[in-house]
């Protein structure tokens, strides 16, 4: 029987969807198994839901290392002692160097709150409001070296209606959020993703 993936969450802040996918795995939905929560805050609130669902916590703060890239062998070493199969990124407020991405490429997962290409970047939900989108929504992808350019796994849409609030869109969006991240997981630990070409293809 194949082992269960094992996978490393990796936060920086609130940790709404870690707690997701962890209830996603409790509930049999995730088909592997979240092993490690790695963290780059220490007053990160994703630490208190990580302990709560009594998960190890890795904390790890860019501070006391030399360089991002002693940060990140500091990671690797971690994360291949824990036999991690899967890296899945958050609210990782970090932008990943060439060399993590090389370790784990087509092994590192992310989600952005936006339909990728439209409203890359950290405040893509803001973007999209203010630009005046009538339809944004959510994107699941494979991480490269291009900032949230990597090959699209899953995508949801949301309207955003006239008289939509910030507020109100990203309640909208964290919903969808927690419902798309897991099934992604899911899709990647039955081993149903490929990728040709930079397209994902999902395998029946």
């Amino acid at each position: 029987m194949k082992p269960k993936l094992r996978v490393a969450v990796f936060v920086s802040g609130s940790g709404s969807n870690l707690e997701a996918l962890i209830r996603a795995e409790r509930a049999g939905r995730l088909k592997a198994e979240i092993v490690l929560v790695v963290c780059d805050n220490p007053d990160a609130y994703a630490i208190v839901r990580a302990n709560k669902f009594e998960k190890s916590v890795f904390l790890c703060e860019p501070k006391t290392f030399g360089s991002r890239e002693d940060f990140e062998k500091a990671l690797v070493e971690v994360l291949k002692k824990e036999k991690i199969g899967l890296v899945v990124l958050a609210g990782f407020m970090r932008i990943l160097t060439p060399y993590f991405v090389n370790v784990y490429r087509g092994r590192i997962l992310n989600i952005h709150p936006s339909l990728l290409p439209a409203f890359p970047g950290a405040h893509a939900i803001r973007d999209a409001f203010q630009h005046g989108a009538k339809v944004t929504g959510i994107t699941v992808h494979f991480v490269t070296e291009h900032l949230d350019g990597g090959p699209i796994i899953l995508q949801r849409s949301v309207e955003i209606g006239p008289y939509e609030t910030l507020e109100g869109l990203e309640a909208k969006l964290h919903k969808i959020e927690h419902k798309l991240y897991p099934e992604a997981i899911r899709l990647f630990a039955k081993d149903r993703l490929s990728i040709r070409n930079r397209k994902v293809t999902i395998e029946r």
